[in-house]
Parts: structure tokens; sequence; C-alpha cells
């Protein structure tokens, strides 16, 4: 009898063996090591199933953990309990209710885990529903309802169920002192904790984190001292707050002062480090450790990271006796900031449990590198997306001015937050869909999304593109109204946009009323003189800030040698720049030659402004060759206008202006076989003449008008209007392009 129960007790020891090992590889995040053991397995039990469902769960594989708890020949209530569980973990929240619902039968365990799963995603409604359908409540079910409670702020309700609990224990008290600290209402909080009928450790631990969190450490260091019993928690709380906030040295002095350290402290003090960028600290900080978890090697591999020493991080990814997502998306990440793609790839391709944080990393590398195929590919193949990742997408197309397939992915995005809706604004916006811009601004708001800065800052910036000064205004009233006036941002854009719109006084208005200005601010309100011909008002505001203590940049010159030469301050403008190299030490780049060329040409000092382009060490682009093709325009020199054409012609061979242009000065020379030349180079080079377009506000709308629009509502009136302005233009003596006024 002896001998036939003796393999049936090896087998149990066997599988009880292994079941412990499957928790341990669990524990450890060492997924595939553990379903190497589970398959491997001659028998198994329902620990054995539980375990390997725990295991996938915990590790982000909630699919396969589900078709595992489906195969189980037989489920106990650990099992079912284990995979609502497994959805809570993974926040499937709607899963883990149908799989409570078809339960054949509850014990107070399940009731008590499905109402932390509602409480958790802040469902207190449902969480109270359970609740108050509890055949018996336990204290943990009372707990973990004034935990939810007071997570989310909702104190009176907390407070009011911690009197109405039977027994109600120090947990319980605690779990209302953690809302108020962790919702860092530090006077309320500090008031409970000094009402409360006992304390523990936990209670005085709780104070000292919540006084962390609003980075007031000096309370935090007094309730610290008067802690009765500290615990290894009360230190490594006070050594983070002291980490976390740079001061490195007190938290230096704190760790070594712990009577008893563990892992988590050791962990701190390197984290520490790394935020102060002392990274020779922090690994001989690390080499000195006892025990390393993953967390220690992440944050060394992440510090390393962080100062640009792959190499380094490298090899300690290589050195890492398990690696886990974590460090291995510190890593990606390295290369991804380093544009190394290629060598990102291959440590993705190598992590066996990839969490949505390695996929985004991944995803927006290659976004980024503007390698939108890439990023699409790994897009679809992502088993679950997040909103960052859809954003992400949004983000990249528009950046690479592929705004039809950014709207497709918009189209599809199932939660969007105002990120989405700020990448189609700004998308739209750089890409020069003013109009998309303005219009995705008014949906943003139908569909109850508060717009903050960067939506106000890009709908300001169509507004001024498109000189919509009555929408512009709204903007800036429902600026006022929403709380983000004082952002800088938003600021400099609305003193584009009034300076675009031609109300310049309304634009220093704006200027003198911020806050905290910028040298964006100030470059903004030069640009915005310059614009309007207030040369004087430019170079006058151009030495306030000068005496304002601010440093002009190069997009300063820009703006104040474009006011110099609207305004035809010659010897202002070329004073200003010889002082940017002299006074500044300011190189001139490839904008300030085009200013000063355009100044000169102005001017009619066409020679000279020939001179300076032959002489300038920069490269030259259009805008310089442009300037003095213009300028050949006024002064009527065609001679140099066909050099300058030349130029522009290698630089912008399909830019149509460039050719009507020079075909204008010669035929204003009378040079017809010219005109005729030009007109056939355009045609063998594919050059069409693209229509006009204007813009205009109707009733708080803008509409768009092209020239060569037959369909064009009233457009025979439009024309009638035209021809009469033009004939009263006529008749005062004002000459103009005739070919400009197609009525045909």
């Amino acid at each position: 009898m002896t001998s036939k129960l003796k393999p049936i007790a090896d087998r149990g020891s066997l599988i009880y063996t292994q079941n412990l090992k499957l928790t341990q590889l669990s524990k450890s995040g060492r997924i595939e090591e553990a379903v190497k053991v589970f398959d491997s397995m001659p028998s198994r039990n329902t620990v054995t199933y539980n375990s390997m469902i725990s295991a996938y769960a915990k590790n982000g594989r909630i699919t396969e953990a589900r078709r595992l708890f489906d195969q189980m020949p037989f489920k106990n209530l650990v099992s079912w309990n284990t995979m609502i569980s497994g959805y809570s973990h993974n926040d499937s929240l709607s899963e883990a209710a149908k799989l409570f619902e078809t339960m054949p039968k509850r014990d107070q365990f399940s009731w008590t885990l499905m109402i932390t799963c509602y409480a958790r995603n802040r469902e207190l409604v449902a969480a109270r529903r359970l609740f108050d359908q509890m055949p018996v409540r336990s204290s943990v079910c009372y707990n973990a309802m004034i935990a939810g409670y007071a997570k989310v702020g909702m104190f009176e309700d907390a407070v009011r169920l911690l009197h109405e609990t039977p027994c109600p224990d120090l947990v319980s008290w605690n779990s209302v002192l953690a809302g108020y600290t962790q919702n860092q209402e530090m006077g309320l909080g500090v008031k409970f904790f000094e009402g409360m009928p006992e304390r523990d450790v936990i209670s005085w631990n709780l104070v000292v984190d919540g006084f962390v969190r609003v980075n007031d450490l000096d309370s935090a260091w007094e309730f610290f001292e008067r802690i009765p019993d500290r615990n290894v928690v009360s230190w490594v709380t006070m050594l983070n707050g002291y980490a976390r906030s740079g001061r490195i040295v007190e938290a230096r002095r704190l760790f070594d002062r712990m009577p008893e350290r563990n892992v988590v402290s050791w962990n701190a003090m390197i984290a520490g480090y790394v935020q102060s960028l002392e990274i020779e600290e922090a690994f001989k900080l690390f080499t000195e450790m006892p025990e390393r978890n993953s967390v220690s090697w992440t944050t060394m591999i992440n510090g390393y990271v962080r100062v640009e020493k792959l190499k380094e991080a490298r090899e300690l990814l290589n050195k890492m006796p398990f690696k886990n997502v974590a460090a291995q998306t510190a890593m990606i990440s390295g290369y991804v900031q380093s544009m190394r793609m290629d060598e990102a790839l291959k440590i993705f391709e190598e992590t066996s449990t990839r969490d949505v944080v390695c996929w985004n990393t991944m995803i927006s590398g290659y976004a980024q590198c503007r390698r939108m195929d890439e990023a699409m590919k790994l897009f679809k193949r992502m088993p679950r997306k997040d909103v960052v990742s859809w954003n992400t997408m949004i983000a990249g197309y528009a950046q690479e001015g592929q705004m039809d397939k950014a709207m497709e992915i918009f189209k599809h995005t199932r939660e969007r937050n105002v990120v989405s809706w700020n990448s189609m604004v700004s998308g739209f916006a750089q890409n020069g869909f003013y109009s998309d811009a303005l219009k995705h601004f008014v949906l943003m708001r139908k569909e109850g999304k508060k717009p903050d800065w960067s939506t106000y800052a890009c709908s300001l910036s169509a507004c001024a593109n498109l000189a919509a000064l009555q929408v512009g205004m709204q903007l800036h009233l429902l600026l006022l109204r929403s709380g983000h006036a004082d952002d800088l941002f938003a600021g400099n854009a609305l003193i584009t946009m009034y300076s675009r719109c031609g109300r310049i006084s309304t634009a220093r208005q704006v200027f003198d009323e911020m806050k905290n200005e910028d040298i964006i601010s100030w470059n903004s309100l030069i640009a915005g003189y310059a614009l309007n011909g207030y040369g004087k008002e430019a170079i006058s505001f151009f030495r306030e800030m000068e005496i304002a203590g601010l440093c002009p940049d190069e997009v300063t010159f820009v703006g104040v040698l474009s006011a110099c030469s609207h305004a035809g301050l010659i010897d202002e403008g070329l004073d200003l720049f010889d002082s940017m190299t002299r006074r500044y030490s300011i190189l001139p780049v490839a904008e300030h030659y085009a200013c000063t060329v355009d100044l000169l040409g102005r001017a009619g000092r066409l020679e000279a402004a020939y001179e300076l382009v032959k002489q300038m060490p920069v490269k030259h682009n259009a805008g310089i060759w442009g300037a003095l093709l213009g300028a050949c325009k006024i002064y009527k020199n065609p001679d140099l206008a066909n050099f300058a054409a030349e130029k522009l012609f290698e630089l912008e061979p399909h830019k149509t202006s460039n050719y009507v242009l020079l075909s204008n000065i010669h035929a204003e020379a009378g040079r017809w076989d010219v005109v005729e030349r030009v007109r056939v180079l355009m045609k063998e080079k594919g050059v069409q003449k693209q229509p006009g377009c204007s813009w205009i506000e109707i009733r708080n709308m803008v509409c768009a008008f092209f020239s060569d629009d037959p369909m064009q509502p009233r457009n025979a009136e439009v024309c009638l209007v035209l021809k009469a302005v033009s004939g009263q233009m006529r008749s005062i003596g004002w000459s103009y392009d005739s070919s400009l006024l197609d009525c045909s």
C-alpha cells in the first residue's frame, strides 16, 4: 500500500515545487521561463493553472491569461478571483465586471476585489452599488470603499462612511488620511491626523509623504523627527524628498545615517544622483549595493542614457541578470534620442514582454526620424494601443505634412484628449491649412474638450496668417476667460496676430500687459512694427530691449533690419547690420544679408547691393536673390534682373512668381522677345501660374476666394466692382498691373 502511495506523493511534491517556481518566475517578470516550466509539466493541478494565469496577467498578457482560464478542466473560487484580479491589474474594468456577473459562487474576497477594481478606476457609483448589495460586509470592504472616496477627494463621503463602519480600525483612518495627503490637502490632512484616536508609523509616514509631495521639506522633516518609532519607509520617504528636490547632499547625509537600508533606499539614493546627473557617484553606489533588483539596474541604465553614454548603458544592459521591459525601454529611448533607430529596433525585437510604453517609445522614434512607414507598421502590430500611441501617429503625419493621413488616424481615435486635438490644430496651422485649424478649434470645443495654451497659440497663429482680426479678437476673449491669459506662448501669439492684422497699438498693449515677457515677445513686436512700416518705432523698441537688459539674437536683427528696409532708414539699417558682429558678436546669416540687400535695393543702390551679395561669406539663398530681383523691378534694371533670376531659377525652379516678376521687368523695358523666352522657359520646366487666393471674414467665418474659380458665387458682380475700382484708380493717377485683373 505504501509503495503505491509513494509515486503519488512524489508527483505531488514535484507539482508543488514547480508551482513554487512558477510563482517566483512570475514575480521577477521572467514570463518566458514560466511558460517553459508550465509547458514541460507532465501533470498540472488547479494551483498550477492559477499561478500561470497570474503570471500572464501580471506581465500584461491578459489575452493569454483568459485563454488559459477558459481551458481549465476545473475552476475553483481562487481561479475566478485570480482572473478578475488580472483584468483589474490590466485596467480591463468592463471584462472584470462581466466575469464577476457570471461567477457561479462568490466569497467576500470576490466582492471586495470588484469594489476595489471599481474604486481604483474612479467608478464610485458602481462601487457603491455593489457595496450596498453585499450580503455581509467586512472591514476590508468598508476600507476599500473609504479609500475609493478619499482617493478622488470625496472627503465628506469618506468620513461619513468611516463613522458608519461598525468597528473602524487603523486602516480605515489611514485610508482617509492617505486621501488628504495624496491630494495635497495638507491643512485638512494634519487636522485629521491630530484628531485620530490612535496612530501608527503608517499614519506618520503618510503625513511626511504628503509634505514631500507639496515640496515642503521643512515640515516633512519636522514630522519625521517626531515619529516615535521610525521604520525603513520613514527614512526612504524623507530620503526621496531630498533626492527629488535636488538636495543631494542632505539626501546622502540621511542615507548614511539610516540604521538599516533595504534595496528601495539604495535605489532612491542612486535615483537622486541620476536626477542630479552625478552619474559617477550613482555608479559607485550601484557597485556597493549588497543586492540589486530590476529597479537598480534600470535606474543606472537610465542614468547613462540621460548623459548620452550609450555604450556604458548597453554594457550594463548586457550584464543585467534578468532583463525587464523597463530597462530595455530605457535603452531603446537612448538610441531613439540619438536617432540610432536600427540599434533601437534590435533591442525592441529582443524584448520578450513589451508594454505600451515600450511600443510607444519605438513608434515615437520612427515618427521623430520622419520614418512614418516604419512607424505605421509597428502601430498596426501593436496589440494594445493607448491614447499616446494614436497621438504619436497623428503628430508624426502632421509633422510630415501628410494631413490627410493624420486626419484618418484622428477619425479612428476612440479616446481623444487635448493633445489629440492640438496635434490636428497645430498640424493644419504649420502646413498652411489655416481655415482647417480654426475649424478644428471650434469642433474641439463642441466635443467638450477645453483648449489649453497650445490650442490658443496655434489658433491665433492661424488667425495671424489669415489676417482674420474678428476671429482673433474672439479667441482673445476666450483666452481671457480660460485662465490661460498669462501664458507666455499664448501672449506671444496674440502679439503676432494683432501685428499681422494691422493692429500694432493693440499688439503693444498686449506686450505691456504681459507679466513675464521673453525674447520671443520682444522679437514678435519688433517684427510687427516692421510689417506695418513703423521703422523708427521698431528701432526705438529695440533700444528699449537693450535698456531692459535683454541681449538681441539673430531673429531680433532680422526684424529690425526688415523694419529699416520697409521704412527706408538706410543709414540706421546699415549701422545695425555692422553692429551685429562688432557689438553683439552675432555672425550674420543669409536672412540678415537678404534684409540688407533689400534695404540697399529699395534705396536704389543696386550696385552696392550686388557687391554685398558677391562678397558675403554665407551660402546664398532664394531670399537674397529675390530681394535683388525685386529691387531690379522697382529701379528698372533688366540686365541685373537676368543674373538674379538665373540664380533664383536654380534654387526655386518651380516657383511661378520668380518667372512672372522677370517677365514683367522685361515687359516694362519693351523687351518682348525676352518676355516670350521666359514664357517658353516656364513651359519647358512645367511651371504653371497659380491662381491668386484671398481670405475675408464674413460673419465670423473665414472664406477663401480663388482668382480662377468661375463657380464662385456672385463672380460677375465681383469683377464689375473690381473694374469700377480700377477705373477710379486710373482717374487719380494710380498705376497697377492690369494682367492681375483677369475677369474674362
